[in-house]
């Protein structure tokens, strides 16, 4: 036997919700089955701040891109991708706030255009600590267009 719809006659709050009839003793309202389920947070978490010490800092140029970094440790090597965020000169992952590049550039850094990408570059940095140990790296930055390039 199919379910049988019916709609309330009158009233506004009647004409929101209708009555589905499953057979002559069951009946279910439309308007209890498409609620939203509510969950009551376990521990309630405030919003923190996080504080850089680079807010008094001034911006010469800022862009959105991923970082990779050139793994050459096992066979075959390959670029992994290290975070997405904003670039200057100090990268932050999204969300996490997670430094992924904090670089000084100086007149012995050289970086070249990457063959593969008209929107990377590509870069050697002597000393990388990310991975909470000193190590030379070699990094791709790649750029969502190249228009501002």
């Amino acid at each position: 036997m199919a379910p049988e719809k019916t709609e309330p006659e009158s009233g506004d709050e009647a004409a929101n919700a209708s009555t589905v009839s499953i057979d002559n003793n069951t009946s279910v309202s439309s308007e209890t089955t498409e609620r939203e389920p509510y969950f009551e947070p376990l521990v309630h978490l405030p919003e923190v701040k996080v504080k850089t010490n680079e807010e008094d800092e001034a911006e010469l140029l800022k862009m959105r891109c991923k970082l990779f970094r050139y793994y050459n440790q096992e066979a075959p090597a390959e670029w992994k991708e290290r975070g997405t965020g904003d670039v200057r000169l100090i990268m932050r992952q999204d969300k996490t706030l997670k430094i992924r590049a904090n670089h000084y550039i100086t007149p012995f850094m050289e970086l070249k255009p990457s063959c593969n990408s008209d929107r990377a570059f590509v870069w050697s940095s002597a000393a990388d600590f990310a991975d909470e140990e000193i190590k030379q790296e070699t990094f791709a930055v790649r750029f969502a267009n190249s228009d501002r390039m």
